[in-house]
């Protein structure tokens, strides 16, 4: 779908009715700006893929009209598919300076730092794109350095709030810029996108700083070693633990990928500080009295390969849990995620360590504002119109309701699916048609590759396992020369199953010696009907269906 005309549209690429991977558009005219590229992790069913991106098809389609990409904060689900992205599409991209300095580790990785155009932002600056002029206002979040954006364009104001709460006691004493939401309320909001993560939950979200006294008391009572993982990206959490570990008298040690480059960006760009000498490295923590040293850790959502899961298993080359040690998980598991992180539990408990972990240790709090918070950036921007974003289809449903709650029009409020598109058109706001909208699967180094045939493939082959079966036939006039040769893998033990073998085995001959002359010149004849009897024959006799693979060679 194409824009005719000077016509104002605002559209998701994702974000919407999920959790993750969150991009949105906003496109006036010729100009079109984007705002977040983020990732999601993938569930249990799609086996094998590593990441899962937005769909850029439109924006590819229109590269001469993107003018930016412009970032809200340095979370994964934000930022995590920009080195994908720039390789499609290299646009200059707008982010704050941690933000920023998160952004340029991935790029790094991917050899894209220095072909990529970067640009500092902060509450004072303008931008200017076109027909759209870009400005900023301070929000607060699990990570320091967060924006909500201001969109002037020729049919109305448009402010995205990027993820927020209002935490009146931040820790970094970052305040929420609320005189000058209220200020841009004032002039007049014509559409607030805002997010609904803890739409379902009552009151307001409590602020981070109460949980640095409940580290403080956790690392006081501690005896021996103290295991402890977060998000690498929650700065202020890592700044209490630091404290914590400094009023106790113990050392630090850093496991995981990400909490090393975290912590080293944080400390250069000053958001961490870290008294001299704290550090020890990974080889060094073993070395230090048990009672003197804290190890934060990566993998507190259970993520397999991460630290805690390997010390958790017992896997971890330089360190190890040991009995009388205490675990603290600072990090809620997010849905999808409890599984994993109650086996990891389990296995920890079973080391004979303390493990301290869930609502009730409270030692995590939210970083995204409940009903009352989304209730007052709804009455300080006053918009017009009302569109939810980032959150499952629940969380949009209720944070359409708080809308109403505050004098929102019901007919102003849009839930929209990703690719579905709000058009204001002098003064006539409508949903009108939708642009192409998915996800894009990373396995390994393939980005798009693996699609849902693939994906239907890897399910059945890790439901019901193989069956590879071996044909040689006579190029001459078709004669099978041999008997067929099969091979299982993970359908049946073949030691333990040769007179099921044996029945596929004469069953395949059988079939062959069926067919017709002209039949057996054509392999792709050949190998359906292989399938096609085989596969009803072992469902008949094993409720389980494999893939099947016949394979034929002409001597």
């Amino acid at each position: 779908m194409k824009m005719t005309g000077d016509r104002l549209w605002i559209a998701a690429l994702g974000g919407v009715y999920e959790i993750g991977k969150n991009m949105y558009l906003l496109q006036y005219a010729e100009d079109i700006i984007v705002i977040d590229c983020g990732s999601k992790f993938p569930d249990e069913t799609l086996l094998g893929i590593d990441l899962i991106i937005p769909d850029i098809a439109y924006l590819l389609s229109n590269i001469d009209k993107v003018r930016a990409l412009v970032v809200t904060h340095g979370h994964e689900d934000h930022i995590g598919g920009i080195p994908y992205f720039l390789k499609q599409l290299n646009i200059p991209v707008y982010a704050s300076r941690l933000t920023l300095g998160l952004i340029e580790i991935k790029l790094r990785e991917h050899g894209l730092l220095r072909q990529t155009e970067l640009h500092c932002i902060d509450t004072e600056s303008t931008l200017n794109f076109g027909s759209i002029t870009t400005t900023f206002f301070r929000t607060n979040h699990s990570i320091p350095d967060c924006l909500g954006i201001v969109f002037d364009t020729p049919e109305g104001t448009v402010v995205h709030t990027g993820d927020f709460k209002f935490d009146m006691t931040p820790v970094n004493k970052q305040y929420p810029d609320i005189h000058k939401m209220a200020a841009i309320g004032e002039k007049g909001v014509k559409f607030l996108l805002s997010e609904s993560t803890n739409a379902e939950r009552p009151g307001f979200t409590p602020s981070e700083r109460l949980v640095g006294a409940h580290l403080e008391e956790a690392f006081q009572k501690a005896e021996n070693r103290i295991f402890i993982s977060t998000f690498a990206s929650n700065v202020h959490r890592l700044q209490q633990i630091v404290d914590a570990a400094e009023h106790t008298g113990r050392k630090l040690a850093l496991l995981g990928r990400s909490m090393v480059n975290v912590v080293g960006v944080a400390q250069e760009l000053g958001y961490l500080h870290i008294p001299e000498g704290m550090l020890v490295e990974t080889a060094e923590a073993g070395k230090v009295e048990r009672d003197k040293i804290a190890v934060l850790c990566t993998g507190s959502q259970g993520e397999p390969m991460a630290a805690l899961s390997r010390l958790a298993n017992s896997s971890h080359r330089q360190l190890e849990i040991s009995r009388g040690d205490t675990v603290l998980l600072a990090a809620n598991p997010i849905p999808g995620n409890e599984r994993n992180v109650s086996r990891i539990v389990d296995n920890l408990y079973m080391l004979g360590a303390r493990v301290i972990y869930g609502s009730r240790s409270e030692l995590h709090v939210s970083g995204h504002g409940s009903q009352e918070e989304l209730k007052l950036m709804l009455t300080l921007m006053k918009p017009e119109y009302f569109i939810p974003i980032h959150g499952e289809y629940r969380m949009l449903h209720h944070h359409s309701l708080l809308a109403e709650a505050v004098g929102v029009k019901s007919e102003n409020i849009f839930i929209l699916k990703n690719g579905e598109i709000v058009e204001s058109n002098g003064g006539d706001v409508r949903q009108t048609g939708r642009i192409t909208a998915g996800q894009i699967f990373v396995d390994g180094l393939g980005i798009g590759d693996i699609g849902s045939v693939v994906l239907r493939d890897r399910r059945q082959l890790s439901a019901d396992g193989i069956l590879i079966t071996v044909i040689t036939l006579s190029q001459s006039d078709g004669r099978i020369l041999n008997e067929p040769d099969t091979i299982s893998r993970g359908f049946v033990y073949v030691r333990n199953s040769d007179t099921l073998m044996e029945e596929i085995n004469q069953l395949i001959t059988a079939t062959l010696q069926k067919m017709s002359t002209a039949d057996l010149g054509q392999w792709n004849i050949i190998k359906e009907t292989i399938k096609g009897t085989l596969s009803k024959f072992l469902y008949e006799r094993t409720k389980r269906r494999p893939m099947i693979l016949p394979i034929i060679i002409e001597v």
